[in-house]
């Protein structure tokens, strides 16, 4: 068996925010659930779930298994943080590299950036207030991909990447349909990427985004 310290980053960020999602579901059925049975029955539940993911990976490793002795905040809090060290960063983002996606984009602000947690990122997303464009820049197929666009129309709604309800807003992009022929295609995604990139749970759908937009 491969020993705790040999293990490499393994764990997308989606996964890891399902995960995240697990253990909140279990500190809350502590409070909630007095059945003992029924807790047990929720642990391995969880458990099974987490294995899921990761089909590749043997039965009897050990990394998962301390989600079945949470049952306050401060242990979850505990499990992830030394779960977190498995997380596969996102491609390193620098302003070199945004000048290199975005060509035509002139000077953007980016200070930002040197307080991404690229550990959290499914994707990287901005609005930019000068050019008045919203720029999102995606893993796609192991090549770093940008897109920029329109950003309107703001409300309550479903965001189309990572299916949680909030604040979003209309991003049309104006993509290649054919040899010389552009059209503009988007959907409504949240305001707040950082707090998309915490809610996205799976990637099947940020996937069929990228589909639609690329060129």
């Amino acid at each position: 068996m491969t020993s705790h310290n040999e293990i490499q980053p393994f764990i997308r960020c989606d996964q890891f925010n399902f995960i995240k999602f697990q253990v909140k579901h279990l500190v809350h059925a502590h409070s909630t659930v007095k059945d003992p049975a029924v807790l047990n029955a929720i642990k391995y539940v969880a458990l099974d779930k987490i294995m899921n993911l990761f089909p590749e990976m043997s039965e009897d490793h050990q990394v998962f298994h301390k989600i079945t002795e949470i049952e306050q905040d401060i242990q979850g809090k505990s499990f992830l943080d030394a779960l977190k060290s498995y997380v596969i960063p996102f491609k390193p983002i620098t302003e070199k590299t945004v000048g290199k996606l975005f060509p035509k984009a002139g000077k953007l602000k980016l200070q930002f950036l040197k307080n991404v947690d690229f550990k959290e990122l499914s994707y990287l997303g901005w609005y930019d207030i000068r050019s008045d464009k919203k720029f999102l820049i995606f893993d796609y197929k192991g090549k770093l991909m940008g897109i920029h666009g329109t950003f309107r129309h703001k409300t309550k709604g479903i965001c189309s990447l990572c299916n949680h309800h909030g604040e979003v807003g209309l991003f049309m992009a104006n993509v290649k349909s054919g040899k010389e022929t552009f059209t503009n295609r988007g959907n409504y995604i949240c305001d707040d990427s950082h707090e998309c990139n915490q809610n996205l749970q799976r990637l099947d759908k940020l996937e069929y985004f990228i589909e639609n937009l690329k060129n």
